[in-house]
């Protein structure tokens, strides 16, 4: 084993975390959950289907580019899920890119009337969008608009989460996005589920993030993620406090998706030696079953 572990639960912007409650065929409820609470009434989902996203986009840098979590509604609705925990130059525009590998997912050969299924990019940000800096709104729901402010196609939305301007206390929660919101930020912070969050799904989520219910090779797992994410953490929070923030920008733009693929690597050989199958090794880490295969030599 690693370094001991002080926390009861998992955390949820870990790479590791994220995948093991929202992207796991067990745990969909709780992604189905999470979803409703960001959608309008009448396109609330039932059920999803998880994706797989090797095949997608047209080069290997493309397929390179896996998402957290792609998934289908029984509708046809295709959604991004990911979590972002630094800030990137062009970020927006790395997100319009992505959210273009499910439409052209669409295309069928032969005749075609090209009409598509909605495709919606969820992003929860551990950072405040530069230009927002002073807007209280945390939930962004960007669409395609005219001039007159009138929606123009309503099958392409990117909803956006900035996590750190949720500041509400226990007992503050009113919303069921609320609590998503709480918990998101601060599961890692709770030693036992708190009474405004004893309901069944809530129930279902303190269960699956119980770091005691993990065999031996997840505990692994989930440790190798846990130190990414603080030392991205600590890169982050040390070039701010000394005036470095551009400088930090253009260095995570280079180095973040390679120090992510390293550290679901070292995730992936740490549960090879504790035995866990490879299937399961690539359902946490996002890595193919070759992928997995590959880093044990």
């Amino acid at each position: 084993m690693g370094f001991p572990l002080k926390e009861k639960y998992i955390n949820l912007l870990t790479d590791f975390g994220f995948k093991r409650v929202f992207g796991t065929e067990p745990n969909k409820q709780l992604l189905i959950d999470f979803l409703n609470t960001l959608l309008p009434e009448q396109h609330r989902i039932q059920s999803v289907t998880y994706k797989q996203t090797e095949n997608l986009g047209n080069t290997p840098v493309d397929r390179k580019a896996i998402f957290d979590i792609y998934c289908q509604a029984e509708n046809g609705d295709r959604f991004i899920v990911e979590i972002q925990k630094a800030k990137q130059n062009f970020f927006k525009d790395r997100s319009v890119y992505y959210a273009t590998f499910p439409i052209q997912e669409q295309a069928q050969k032969g005749t075609w009337d090209y009409q598509l299924t909605p495709v919606y990019t969820v992003g929860v940000l551990d950072f405040i969008f530069d230009d927002h800096q002073q807007d209280p709104e945390l939930l962004h729901t960007v669409e395609l608009k005219n001039q007159n402010c009138q929606v123009f196609y309503d099958k392409l939305k990117f909803i956006y989460i900035e996590l750190p301007k949720f500041t509400k206390t226990l007992a503050e929660l009113e919303t069921h996005f609320d609590k998503w919101l709480f918990l998101l930020k601060h599961l890692p912070d709770l030693d036992e589920p708190p009474q405004p969050l004893q309901e069944a799904v809530f129930d279902q989520l303190f269960e699956v993030a119980e770091i005691a219910n993990f065999s031996p090779g997840e505990q692994e797992g989930y440790q190798e993620s846990l130190k990414y994410y603080r030392d991205l953490n600590n890169v982050v929070d040390t070039s701010r406090q000394e005036g470095k923030q551009e400088g930090l920008e253009i260095g995570l733009e280079i180095g973040l998706a390679k120090g992510r693929e390293e550290a679901m690597q070292q995730v992936a050989r740490q549960m090879q030696a504790a035995g866990v199958p490879m299937s399961d090794i690539a359902r946490y880490t996002g890595l193919s079953v070759d992928e997995v295969e590959g880093v044990s030599g």
